[in-house]
């Protein structure tokens, strides 16, 4: 065969290297949320609208803030199932610090700086009590988290004997109801731990750290890492990012349910990291993705509610949305 009818090299590797399910495993999430976003401007009324926006916004930041300690965990090979609790512990906690309930501070000020910092703090230590569990005595991470699961919304409720909080409080309340600029608050901070942790992830050795570990615990060991350390961290920001969401939630609802706060968002957490192409096995991470992941999930929520169907079987939906994924980044693995 001459040289003039050979394949190049370069075109048989091309056409050897495509792969499918790895090219929808990486770029899947942004197509489906263009498609939504088509479908729903050409289908969907009133979609295009600073309201719209709005609404989507401020529905997915609880999710995202949450998320984004959850893919640091999943990074590394573990899962958090105790996040929703840690929620309601921190949301349980601040109303009673900043009404007065647990000691008088004489300036609102002072008192909700308090609040919001000790909440946030203990959410961080009751993360850090996970990464114990799961570094110390090599316990799995889906059953050390499963401690708290249980108990974190007890001691919730014990906190509270069960009782509804409500405020008004506009000192604190800023955190869910402002709107600097006209952007949302919970907007501003979803964006700005978005932006620092996907630099942490990629651009710092912590980050570089927590992919080792999750991508192979032994070798890096090995290699000198501090695997212990890196788990006890991880956790704790779990449980930091966890205990700011709480905060959010009952700021923007003027209450606090010690029953309510959290239920169910460790599993919206788990479905936003999944679907935004983080390997659940560990050792891939992506906190933009994990971002895109949750706006996928909550626009098709949108999109079915908008045009009809109900809240059942959008839940269906993102079951399948979830299970779609994990499937793929099988497929791209195999």
């Amino acid at each position: 065969m001459s040289d003039l009818t050979r394949p190049s090299a370069a075109h048989d590797a091309a056409t050897r290297g495509f792969n499918l399910f790895g090219f929808l495993a990486r770029y899947g999430t942004v197509i489906a949320l263009v498609l939504l976003i088509a479908f729903n401007f050409a289908y969907t009324r009133n979609f295009a609208t600073l309201q719209t926006l709005n609404v989507n916004l401020t529905q997915v930041c609880t999710i995202v803030i949450v998320a984004v300690g959850m893919t640091l965990v999943i990074g590394t090979g573990g899962i958090d199932l105790s996040v929703g609790s840690l929620m309601a512990i921190s949301g349980a906690l601040a109303p009673m610090i900043f009404l007065g309930t647990i000691f008088p501070v004489g300036n609102i000020y002072l008192a909700v700086a308090l609040a919001m910092i000790a909440s946030i703090l203990v959410a961080g230590l009751f993360g850090l009590f996970n990464g114990w569990l799961v570094s110390r005595f090599r316990i799995q991470p889906i059953v050390a988290t499963l401690v708290l699961f249980i108990a974190g919304r007890g001691i919730a409720q014990v906190m509270t004997n069960g009782n509804l909080q409500t405020f008004r409080v506009p000192q604190f309340q800023w955190i869910g109801l402002a709107r600097p600029l006209g952007i949302p608050a919970q907007v501003i901070i979803m964006a700005v731990l978005v932006a620092a942790a996907a630099w942490a992830l990629h651009r710092t050795v912590f980050g570089r750290s927590i992919l080792a570990v999750g991508g192979n615990e032994k070798a890096s060991e090995l290699a000198g890492i501090a695997v212990s350390k890196i788990k006890l961290a991880v956790y704790a920001i779990s449980g930091l990012c966890a205990g700011l969401a709480g905060l959010v939630v009952i700021a923007i609802n003027s209450s606090s349910d010690a029953n309510l706060v959290g239920l169910g968002m460790e599993l919206d957490a788990i479905a936003a990291v999944a679907v935004g192409g983080t390997l659940l096995s560990g050792g891939k991470a992506t906190i933009i993705g994990t971002l895109l992941g949750a706006l996928t999930i909550q626009l098709v929520r949108y999109t079915l509610l908008a045009n009809g169907v109900p809240d059942a079987a959008a839940l269906v939906a993102k079951a399948g949305i979830i299970a779609f994924a994990v499937w793929l980044q099988q497929q791209h693995r195999v």
